[in-house]
């Protein structure tokens, strides 16, 4: 069975079990489809309401954006698991003799870099929600708007847990063109993608202040 397919409750069990995967990678993608799914069910409870009708467009357009992002996170759940698995194994290789070492050596070097994809897309993915929650904030309904917030907090811990499960992985590859296009690839998205969920989130405790 799929981790996407388990229910709460087994997913965080075998999340909290001595299982190798899932792990955090796994957990960021949860964690970024559920706040993808909070901007779908607010663009959903906005959308019909005479008072928001001029902004009808506008959501039709997020709502179609979150259902896709909320999709491929939730499919990464898996990925990341499966992705981790080779790496596991390969650090238990065994390294006994100097062939054996660069055998292991080489299969690390490969394994750690399929291991940043995962959660390098990640980061892509809940900065693209992240932009979509900046767009929404100010044309919904105000009932939905702590749901707003949770979203985007969902998908600001997605960012940066992703980016956790990057580094800790490039920090122990040798290619250093590769871990250089890594960095430039995701830190501005990092910056940015939190810089806008604090904002979205100040406005919307703004809001609720009113």
């Amino acid at each position: 069975m799929k981790l996407r397919d388990k229910s709460c409750m087994d997913f965080v069990e075998v999340l909290g079990s001595k299982s190798a995967a899932p792990g955090g990678g796994s957990a960021s993608a949860l964690v970024g489809a559920l706040g993808a799914a909070l901007c779908s069910m607010a663009c959903n409870l906005t959308l019909g309401k005479k008072k928001y009708a001029e902004y009808e467009e506008k959501l039709e357009f997020i709502l179609q954006k979150t259902y896709k992002l909320q999709r491929e996170l939730l499919n990464m759940v898996d990925e990341d698991a499966k992705c981790f698995l080779p790496l596991s194994k390969a650090y238990g290789m065994s390294k006994g003799t100097k062939e054996e070492k660069m055998i292991k050596e080489k299969t690390l070097q490969r394994c750690l870099k399929d291991a940043c994809e995962v959660p390098i897309n990640i980061i892509k993915k809940a900065y693209d929600a992240i932009k979509l929650h900046e767009a929404l904030v100010d044309n919904c309904s105000k009932l939905v708007i702590s749901d707003v917030g949770v979203g985007v907090q969902c998908l600001r811990a997605s960012i940066v847990g992703a980016q956790l499960n990057v580094i800790i992985n490039i920090g122990s590859i040798n290619d250093e063109e590769y871990v250089h296009k890594v960095k430039s690839e995701i830190e501005s998205l990092v910056k940015e993608g939190i810089e806008i969920a604090d904002r979205v989130y100040s406005k919307v405790v703004e809001i609720l202040s009113m």
